[in-house]
């Protein structure tokens, strides 16, 4: 098993990807230990000589943040509050998400700007290393004060609290710590806060969603280019020379990748009837490249936010501060978070309409891609189930960015909804996978009436490994079946 060690040094999402599903265990450097005790000491001295209160430290929180808290009651400010704030309901939130969650919050402690201890930041890791996996909620963070609700599901386990999911069962925490010899932590001033502030929650979904969405914008490209071979369509608009007068990054790079998908192909060579294609084929360079570049920025987003001290107040040994002010606010996010997932649906949209033109009876297609319409249905109504999704994906695609409701008596006036952009760019980007999946089901069913033709020697490789999931549909079968192996297949491009 390989070792990844916490350092300051800036993780990628493609590392994050690597730790999260390679069975990575995780070790904190010699450089985080030193930084998270640096800070803890520093906090702990600025404590016994500083008369003034510090917010979240030795008051209470939100409009509370007047309330000044006597040194003997500071623990259990700090157990209070994990428990008070632990109100998350709805679904579960997935487990390769909530073990992202992990290791985002132990890469933030680990800048050492929190104060938290360093038996604290282990037993995160050791949650990690040991797949203990808190449950955590969908439902409750308003995306601003941090992710508070879902984070502090996450954080109820180091108290012995909650539940976790642990060797595929779901049971009691306090019932693993005791299998492990683990004690519950007693948190120290501002530790709680510390777990509870932060975008870990937004990260890990949005973390989640960029992976997902790179290879949904790669399959993409692949997918529609075997519906253009079985369509009979035309390569001329993907040519070099026309994207190169509209520089779009995203459009350039789609369009360079569909023409180096359709090399050696006989099908795209051969003499064509028409002049030209409807847009779903004709246009996928524009709408795939412009996905991608959406997906582009979003990865920047998120690419600084996953390298970034997030919680509240931030403490600053070197220059004698501690600060209160607002990392914790999602709205980066929760822009980013919506853009993707206009970007995700749109990728789906022109995915179900070159579905409908396969199954349409053009082009010497037979109607719904099978032999004996009227008899058998075919492929009628996978694109019923196309369209369905894709309407669902445009009403999921509402901003949740532009909604704000005040919380905390008013102290919490402002808030980003990141959180809620997060579970749906999360559906949106499910959702497009079943999209595409049914195109590819369809497309390698209308494929075989060109037949003895053949496409190119790339996507010929992908119809020959589909093949041995999905067979050819000779008259009515349960499609439901059919769907499922497509989308597992999808996950392996």
């Amino acid at each position: 098993m390989q070792i990844h060690s916490i350092t300051t040094q800036k993780i990628t999402l493609e590392l994050l990807e690597k730790i999260i599903y390679g069975k990575y265990r995780l070790e904190l450097s010699s450089e985080a230990k030193r930084n998270i005790k640096l800070c803890r000491e520093y906090l702990d001295n600025k404590m016994a000589s500083q008369v003034e209160p510090i917010y979240g430290i030795n008051t209470g929180f939100g409009s509370l943040c007047n309330v000044s808290i006597p040194e003997k009651d500071l623990e259990q400010l700090q157990k209070n509050l994990v428990m008070s704030h632990a109100c998350g309901t709805g679904d579960e939130v997935p487990s390769e998400i909530v073990k992202l969650m992990l290791l985002l919050k132990i890469q933030a402690l680990s800048y050492g700007k929190s104060g938290v201890q360093l038996s604290t930041v282990q037993r995160l890791v050791d949650f990690f290393n040991l797949d203990i996996l808190p449950v955590v909620y969908q439902q409750g963070s308003l995306g601003a004060s941090g992710d508070l609700a879902p984070l502090a599901h996450l954080s109820l386990a180091l108290l012995g609290l909650g539940e976790v999911w642990y060797k595929g069962e779901r049971i009691a925490t306090s019932m693993v710590m005791q299998a492990h010899k683990m004690q519950p932590l007693s948190l120290k001033s501002k530790e709680g806060l510390a777990l509870l502030n932060g975008t870990q929650f937004m990260s890990a979904y949005g973390t989640w969603c960029l992976l997902k969405a790179t290879k949904l914008a790669n399959a993409a490209d692949i997918i529609g280019c075997l519906s253009l071979e079985a369509f009979d369509g035309r390569k001329d608009p993907f040519q070099a020379i026309i994207h190169i007068i509209r520089p779009h990054p995203g459009q350039i790079e789609s369009a360079a990748h569909i023409l180096s998908l359709l090399e050696g192909s006989e099908l795209i060579n051969q003499k064509k009837t028409q002049v030209q294609d409807p847009y779903s084929f004709r246009c996928m360079p524009q709408v795939h490249g412009a996905s991608r570049d959406a997906i582009g920025y979003a990865h920047q987003v998120f690419l600084t936010e996953i390298n970034s001290v997030t919680d509240n107040p931030t403490i600053f040994p070197e220059e004698d501060q501690i600060i209160s002010g607002g990392n914790f606010h999602g709205q980066p996010l929760a822009l980013a978070l919506d853009f993707l997932a206009i970007a995700l649906s749109e990728l789906g949209s022109i995915s179900e309409r070159r579905t409908y033109q396969l199954i349409a009876g053009l082009r010497g297609l037979p109607p719904f891609l099978v032999a004996k319409p009227g008899l058998n249905s075919g492929l009628m109504i996978p694109q019923y189930t196309a369209a369905s999704i894709a309407s669902q994906n445009k009403q999921l695609c509402t901003p949740a960015s532009v909604d704000s409701i005040v919380s905390s008596n008013g102290q919490e006036d402002h808030v980003s909804m990141g959180a809620n952009a997060a579970t749906k760019c999360y559906q949106v980007a499910v959702n497009t996978e079943r999209i595409l999946s049914i195109e590819l089901l369809n497309a390698a069913q209308a494929i075989e009436f060109r037949r003895p033709g053949k496409t190119s020697p790339k996507l010929e490789k992908v119809l020959a490994e589909f093949r041995v999931e999905v067979h050819f549909i000779q008259e009515d079968v349960v499609m439901h079946d059919f769907i499922h192996k497509s989308i597992q297949f999808l996950r392996r491009f």
